[in-house]
């Protein structure tokens, strides 16, 4: 990974054969997210590969997450400097805030047929509940894989992840919301966009659905996600073909955050390392083989130290051989959720 230099430009030549479904990009150095840097990315399966559903007649992007009145630049320095980032102000949809999700009306549905949403939390703290007026939400993918299509009346959607519901425009036409609101925090957020039927001239019900709450409602949610074995997704050959359990697993690797002050600034680490970025971009000394003062592979064991090791500041970079079958056990003594991203890779969990 090299930075882009400002006033520069990277063009990106890549293939989607691996996965299909919702994804989106961002920059992953610094905190543009935060100020709308990012966007959506769909992935369709080629048309000789069939699809577990039907075509949606419609297919609508929710980019949703929260939002801070400070300049990313600032709330980039507040964490620099050990600082937490605090409360979100507040969340958006599609880079609109509450009013203007609203008025005009974000998506327009006719009555008797089925849309596709997909929703990806695109913040960088909240974890969110999204559901619809009324309607019922049947989840067909998560992650580049379809999935077993359950029905819900809510969905939480974790930082960085990105689903697909579809629903069924069944309801007396009129307007209804589809809302998002933030879980896990005290002071609740909520954000809606107004969903038209066609022809509509009924405001929507006043009476927004509740969020759920707890830990326990979510983690009962997830258990109850199961990949689509039966399905196709990239390739002409059902997602459950191979056959995982015959797997030979060679190495596992267990993650655990943590944190602690270093230099009288609060940091995070893995494994006992919290990753500090060489002035030589880690790709391009390995290409020169010139690794030696710039970083150190595996600084970081397969099992995470001894609860209360001090940090260590480094480049944190793990090797592994290729094609080989790693398992990675992310574990959390943190008392808030804390989310995995891996480059380039997109996982289906596993447990």
């Amino acid at each position: 990974m090299c930075p882009i230099q400002p006033n520069t430009n990277w063009t990106y030549h890549w293939q989607p054969k691996d996965q299909i479904g919702s994804f989106y990009y961002f920059p992953s150095i610094g905190m543009q997210r935060a100020a709308g840097g990012y966007g959506l990315i769909t992935v369709h399966s080629r048309e000789l590969i069939p699809v577990p559903f039907d075509p949606p007649a419609d297919d609508f992007p929710v980019l949703v997450g929260d939002w801070y009145t400070k300049d990313h630049t600032v709330l980039a320095k507040n964490l620099d400097n050990g600082k937490g980032l605090g409360r979100p102000a507040g969340l958006i949809i599609n880079g609109k805030n509450e009013k203007e999700a609203s008025n005009p009306p974000m998506y327009n549905v006719e009555a008797k047929k089925t849309y596709r949403f997909r929703v990806c939390n695109v913040g960088i703290k909240a974890s969110l509940n999204v559901r619809v007026q009324k309607h019922i939400l049947k989840l067909v993918e998560m992650e580049g894989s379809h999935t077993v299509q359950n029905t819900y009346d809510s969905l939480d959607v974790h930082i960085g992840q990105c689903l697909s519901f579809l629903v069924t425009a069944d309801q007396t036409p009129g307007d209804y919301l589809l809302v998002a609101s933030t879980r896990f925090i005290k002071e609740v957020s909520t954000i809606t966009a107004v969903i038209r039927y066609k022809g509509s001239n009924t405001p929507p019900p006043p009476q927004i659905p509740e969020s759920p709450s707890g830990w326990a409602w979510s983690i009962n949610q997830w258990r109850s996600f199961r990949w689509n074995l039966t399905a196709s997704a990239a390739r002409p050959n059902p997602q459950g073909s191979y056959h995982y359990g015959q797997i030979n697993i060679t190495r596992t690797i267990k993650l655990s955050p943590s944190r602690g002050k270093v230099d009288g600034k609060e940091r995070y680490a893995l494994n006992g390392v919290s990753h500090v970025d060489p002035d030589t971009p880690l790709k391009l000394a390995e290409y020169f083989n010139a690794t030696n003062g710039v970083f150190q592979y595996n600084l970081i064991g397969d099992v995470p130290p001894a609860s209360g090791t001090p940090i260590k500041m480094a480049p944190n970079v793990v090797s592994a051989e290729f094609r080989t079958f790693i398992e990675v056990v992310f574990e959390n003594p943190e008392k808030s959720i804390d989310t995995f991203h891996i480059n380039g890779y997109a996982f289906f969990a596993a447990g």
